[in-house]
């Protein structure tokens, strides 16, 4: 297996685009689409998606669902529901935090082997972004050490400026 580090990733991009087992949408509580990364993997995977999507019953915030990818590169979607930043005191980090611990144990209960994350809650949610990629990383970390099934985790960043947020927290995590 490749050195711990070489299992994460990060690069500035449309997640849409990349050919991986498994993106993340950061999507709302009703998975019917929305705007930011949610409409964007809405638009790029077509109706089938918002067929299935309509039978899940919607996601609470926290938790992950799985989804064919349909028009997609990648083999699944798995949806999850970040926070909506209240300052803080309303379990915000702890319900992010939870959003990248199911993602990756729904990787793990599909055999996925490469999975790619946006800046979940970082958008529109306006969790600041900061806090919520040292909460990312800090997750996707922990649950890599255990874990060899999932080989690849790629962090794809909107813009340059949450590129460089990315980088600078891995660099401090290494």
């Amino acid at each position: 297996m490749a050195d711990f580090w070489d299992r994460i990733q990060i690069l500035e991009g449309d997640i849409t685009d990349l050919k991986v087992d498994a993106i993340v949408n950061a999507a709302n509580n009703s998975l019917l689409g929305g705007g930011g990364v949610d409409g964007a993997i809405h638009r790029a995977a077509g109706p089938e998606l918002l067929d299935e999507c309509r039978k899940m019953n919607g996601c609470e915030t926290g938790a992950a669902k799985i989804s064919g990818a349909y028009r997609l590169p990648a083999r699944y979607i798995i949806h999850t529901v970040g926070p909506v930043w209240q300052g803080g005191n309303h379990n915000e980090p702890e319900l992010l935090a939870a959003c990248y611990r199911n993602t990756m144990l729904c990787a793990l209960e599909n055999e996925v082997k490469t999975v790619a994350f946006p800046a979940i809650s970082c958008g529109i949610y306006g969790f600041p972004a900061e806090r919520a990629t040292v909460i990312a990383v800090n997750e996707v970390y922990g649950f890599l050490i255990g874990c060899d099934q999932i080989e690849r985790v790629v962090f794809v960043c909107f813009n340059t400026e949450m590129l460089s947020i990315y980088q600078s927290v891995l660099d401090t995590t290494i």
